[in-house]
């Protein structure tokens, strides 16, 4: 229960789904959590029910694609927690399924400004805090998509190829200030967005999980806390030595 005690850790994309799950982990183990979404409400409550269940959890909403709205938000995190220990850029959207010849310039840029400048923006606010004190840990938000390519979602594969080399760039660059950083890369879970998603496939969820689980060698789609875990374990002392790292939560996909 104590696995990020006394750690200040900053949740993009924390309303809902598996940034949500994170940022409950990580109250649950401990750390003063931050909680950070476009979606004012549903952040608001998400931070409420953390608090509701004994941990210390705030809000504060932020556009990953808006230096600004991020640079202000991080100012006001180190104002008020005094650094910043761990940062999960979780925010992320999948965009339109097009092949590269169909997509338009503002598909393009729609996805690319939430799922790679969102995570450089939110790391180049963070990185600071953890200069200064000489240690810290961030956890990207990936794909199995960013390793893969398959015939759906060309941006998405693309820009999730983006965030896998950025995490294996910035680990290289801030370890000599022993800030480490790894990305998990799920394959399919099962947050609302895609059981909205489930419910409208021919057949349902179970013809649903069926077809998403069929190259994976275990057959059932993944929770929002499966990856929670990952993420708690990148972000604990506990991998102290793990830096560069873009491991795959997905089932065993890759390994087949």
């Amino acid at each position: 229960m104590d696995r990020l005690n006394g750690k200040v850790a900053v949740v993009t994309g924390a309303a809902s789904g598996m940034g949500r799950a994170t940022a409950e982990l990580f109250a649950i183990e401990g750390a003063d959590t931050v909680l950070t979404d476009l979606n004012e409400q549903s952040g608001k409550q998400a931070a409420e029910a953390i608090r509701a269940a004994g941990g210390n959890a705030a809000f504060y909403p932020m556009d990953v694609t808006d230096e600004s709205s991020v640079a202000e938000v991080y100012s006001r995190v180190g104002a008020e927690h005094g650094t910043i220990d761990v940062l999960v850029n979780c925010a992320g959207i999948i965009g339109v399924d097009k092949p590269t010849h169909e997509l338009t310039e503002a598909d393009w840029d729609a996805l690319f400004a939430v799922d790679v400048k969102g995570v450089f923006f939110s790391t180049k606010h963070a990185v600071p805090y953890m200069i200064a004190q000489r240690s810290g840990s961030i956890v990207n938000y990936s794909s199995i998509y960013g390793v893969i390519g398959n015939e759906e979602f060309s941006a998405y594969h693309v820009a999730k190829g983006a965030v896998n080399m950025q995490t294996r760039q910035d680990a290289a660059v801030y370890g000599r200030y022993n800030i480490r950083v790894n990305s998990v890369n799920p394959s399919t879970v099962l947050t609302p967005l895609v059981r909205a998603i489930a419910d409208e496939f021919p057949g349902g969820l179970t013809e649903y999980e069926k077809v998403n689980t069929a190259n994976q060698s275990i057959r059932r789609l993944g929770q929002p806390i499966d990856v929670a875990h990952a993420c708690l374990f990148l972000a604990s002392d506990e991998s102290a030595w793990i830096t560069g790292v873009n491991l795959p939560v997905d089932g065993g996909f890759l390994a087949r």
